[in-house]
């Protein structure tokens, strides 16, 4: 079964849209949105188990240039 999340990012000013493009590339993101309000960047991701989605959210997005924050939010099957 995939583990999907919305993870939620904050950006340094002015680089919402850098790391929305830097992101969308990252392996498992499927998709990657710059918007507006309280956070810069939405992507949606997904991984094999929550264990690897925790490496994902950790190793890949965190790690790029221009991130401040992360809110990692799983989705929920019913």
């Amino acid at each position: 079964m995939v583990v999907q999340a919305y993870i939620l990012i904050q950006t340094d000013v002015g680089k919402a849209a850098e790391v929305a493009r830097e992101i969308a590339q990252v392996k498992g993101v499927t998709l990657a949105e710059d918007v507006t309000g309280p956070y810069d960047v939405i992507v949606r991701a997904e991984a094999r188990n929550v264990d690897e989605l925790g490496k994902l959210v950790v190793s890949k997005v965190q790690n790029l240039d221009g991130i401040t924050r992360t809110l990692t939010c799983p989705v929920v099957h019913i």
